[in-house]
């Protein structure tokens, strides 16, 4: 019998710094223990990187790769869901199964996930448009042929201006969407509650425990444009990492993990 959520919240506990070095500790287990699925999840999100870097180049528009490397994290939570359910399955000892994992995955489709999933494509699809909407307003009356071989107007003042708002623009929307999911992706999984709950809960506990909670999204971050550099290989480690990761941090900080 499949498992079935929990309804209700579950305690919350303050986060401590020693619960993000427990759950990369975890993580990096259970990456040993399954790492194919680590590489399922992570590969349709190293071919959306490189499909992204192909358009970028070969319309010889390349200020949209900076947009698009900034705005990359709007959308790794999705591949989130599977790893989640990996690591709860190595903690409760059940088997591995591709099927029952994918089918975790894919009951989401009738519960509370997908609520929350449109709010991050909101955000992303907002961010896409701020983000074109500020290169027009610094750069729109520019003097250039192809901006793919003219990186030396990102270094002119009205460049410098344009990457500095984009960047604080940018990194507004990214902690958002990080306050907001953080706790809310894994939480919809284990519990029976509705998306809106999630996302209070997820906001609150950021709030109530900004120093370990924004070393994390910083770690997040950190590691997440490290990854993309290397042609988006990186993604292979640092996905499942995280995934991994997020489900172990969650784990502890809703009372039931050991600590």
């Amino acid at each position: 019998m499949p498992d079935k959520p929990f309804p209700g919240l579950p305690p919350i506990r303050r986060v401590s710094y020693a619960m993000l070095g427990t759950a990369l500790r975890r993580a990096l287990a259970d990456m040993g223990r399954a790492p194919l699925y680590g590489f399922l999840f992570s590969l349709p999100y190293v071919l959306i990187g490189w499909i992204l870097m192909w358009v970028t180049l070969h319309t010889g528009q390349s200020y949209w790769l900076i947009f698009a490397a900034v705005s990359f994290p709007l959308i790794g939570p999705f591949a989130a869901v599977g790893l989640y359910e990996v690591s709860r399955r190595l903690e409760k000892g059940r088997p591995l199964a591709l099927g029952a994992v994918l089918s975790v995955v894919t009951r989401q489709g009738g519960r509370q996930l997908p609520s929350l999933c449109a709010i991050i494509v909101f955000l992303f699809l907002v961010w896409f448009f701020i983000g074109h909407m500020i290169f027009a307003l610094f750069m729109g009356l520019s003097v250039m042929t192809n901006v793919s071989s003219s990186y030396e107007v990102f270094l002119t003042p009205n460049g410098l201006t344009m990457l500095a708002v984009g960047t604080v623009v940018g990194a507004g929307f990214a902690l958002l969407l990080y306050m907001i999911t953080v706790i809310a992706l894994p939480l919809l999984l284990d519990r029976e509650v509705d998306f809106v709950t999630a996302m209070i809960v997820s906001f609150t506990t950021v709030t109530v425990n900004p120093g370990p909670m924004l070393a994390w999204g910083a770690l997040v971050a950190v590691l997440t444009f490290a990854a993309m550099i290397p042609w988006f290989l990186g993604l292979f480690l640092t996905l499942p990492l995280l995934g991994h990761a997020t489900w172990h941090l969650y784990d502890q900080i809703a009372g039931k993990g050991p600590q």
